[in-house]
């Protein structure tokens, strides 16, 4: 009997806590229970922007001391190391989530995706560079002083959006796909030196490019994945694959699971992501030499890209988000936090991609065959913070000469940071190589562009507004899964029906 009334005393406890009437006790008890749930959902997120902010505070708090360059190099090193991992893991998910990713579309399917998915990125950077050319406009953050006060270099090396163009074509079509893994091609200016020189005195006339020298154009071979060429044919590797039916479902499946593989591997570095952040930030604060004259010099061109950085992402992004998704843009960002935080403590996007993979399809529950097709080609073609970033320098060092641009040079500046941009893929450093191009096409001086490495990874908050974490991940992904859904299921029914 005692039983009895114990149990309807709980039953009648437990009616009363999900009704109206609930005790002034319970408000603490469910308060406490969501936070501990909010806890063990965001515990990563919570850690990471922790280490972000440890970052800062130490970098700042040892720049006094004046650590030497060994002691900068230990701090740094957990955050290299760390960033080794996750570059590791680039490769194969970008293979692996490709060729599983278009197999598991029909070939209409793909091509709709692609079209739509690289029309957006071209769009969007353009945007973003018209974005960039009004706000340096406005500010007019380029003083004659700071060239005065700053030295600089010389570098002659020429330049033109052509190579930069061609270089896309030789890197999307690469004529070694293993080679394509650890080599890509660019172009290069050599000494163009005349035959048998070693045997006989031979004048060669020309137009000298640097000093008395002519120099010819050379394609070689450099260090760095290709990823471009990787992409290329891995998206028509799964999509033949995918036409093979049941002879090529063995391989699908083996591409599948090695992309689970990637992610669970993924899963487990990222707890690393704390001392990681940490310790990168640190060392990069540590690392510039001069801060505050950087600072005190540079300080309108940092904001200026800060400014437009937070624009695109916080109103613009939202926009299109909300246009096209009709959902709540604010919502879907803050599943990305983590992403976004390492994409800007690691200053590369592509270190963020396993990470967004992650976040794509364990929090944000996006569909995989989408984030698998889209996710690593905005990654190496969506450069929407590049365009912004060249298209504010190369003006600003226009300023800095007193270089008065016309209408003509600002329609250029916008249309080759837009070219550029999409073209960076193959290029490391991309920002500042891409920027001699800018520069040659408008004939300002390249040899200022040594200014901006001294602060290159301060402003390179732009690598949130793009790849893997950026429009691609946030934007363009979305919109690409908006732009699909009907097709797709109306396509996966008629295959059911045939």
């Amino acid at each position: 009997m005692e039983e009895k009334s114990s149990a309807r005393f709980s039953e009648y406890l437990f009616a009363k806590m999900d009704g109206q009437d609930v005790s002034a006790s319970q408000g603490p008890r469910k308060v406490t229970a969501d936070t501990r749930k909010f806890m063990r959902e965001n515990l990563l997120l919570i850690v990471t922007l922790s280490g972000v902010l440890f970052g800062v505070v130490l970098g700042f708090g040892l720049r006094p001391l004046g650590l030497g360059d060994d002691a900068v190099m230990l701090i740094s090193y957990p955050g290299e190391l760390f960033m080794r991992l996750l570059k590791l893991m680039i490769l194969p998910l970008v293979i692996a989530s490709l060729i599983s990713g278009s197999a598991s579309l029909n070939a209409r399917m793909n091509g709709m995706i692609a079209v739509r998915t690289l029309v957006y990125f071209i769009l969007s950077s353009l945007l973003n560079a018209v974005l960039g050319v009004v706000l340096v406009l406005l500010i007019h953050p380029g003083n004659p002083g700071i060239r005065k006060s700053i030295a600089t270099s010389h570098n002659g090396r020429a330049v033109n959006i052509l190579d930069s163009l061609l270089d896309l074509g030789r890197n999307m079509f690469p004529d070694n796909i293993f080679q394509a893994a650890f080599q890509q091609a660019h172009t290069v200016y050599v000494p163009k030196t005349p035959p048998f020189q070693n045997l006989t005195s031979v004048s060669i006339s020309s137009d000298p490019v640097i000093g008395d020298e002519e120099l010819m154009r050379v394609t070689q071979y450099r260090s760095g994945t290709n990823t471009l060429g990787i992409v290329f044919f891995c998206l028509v590797f799964g999509t033949f694959l995918g036409t093979l039916g049941e002879k090529g479902q063995i391989v699908i499946d083996f591409f599948k699971a090695v992309f689970e593989v990637i992610m669970r591997m993924v899963s487990t570095v990222m707890w690393m992501t704390p001392v990681g952040i940490t310790s990168v930030i640190a060392g990069k604060i540590l690392g510039v030499a001069d801060l505050a004259l950087v600072m005190s010099q540079l300080a309108w061109f940092i904001v200026t890209i800060v400014i437009g950085v937070f624009f695109y992402q916080l109103v613009i992004m939202q926009l299109i988000y909300l246009a096209f998704v009709r959902k709540n843009p604010f919502k879907f960002y803050a599943g990305l936090a983590q992403g976004t935080l390492t994409a800007f403590a690691m200053a590369s996007t592509a270190a963020a991609l396993p990470v967004t993979f992650r976040l794509m399809t364990d929090k944000l529950r996006v569909d995989p065959r989408v984030t698998r097709f889209v996710l690593p080609i905005g990654c190496n073609i969506n450069m929407d913070g590049t365009a912004l970033f060249v298209a504010v320098a190369s003006i600003f060092i226009a300023q800095m000469h007193g270089i008065a641009l016309g209408f003509g040079e600002i329609i250029t500046v916008i249309l080759t940071s837009t070219a550029a941009s999409v073209s960076s893929a193959s290029v490391p450093s991309a920002a500042l190589v891409l920027l001699l191009v800018v520069l040659s096409a408008i004939n300002a001086p390249v040899y200022n562009v040594s200014l901006l490495f001294t602060i290159d990874w301060f402003v390179r908050g732009r690598a949130v507004v793009e790849k893997g974490i950026d429009g691609a991940g946030r934007g363009s992904l979305s919109i690409g899964n908006r732009f699909a859904h009907n097709d797709r299921e109306r396509m996966h029914f008629r295959k059911q029906g045939t």
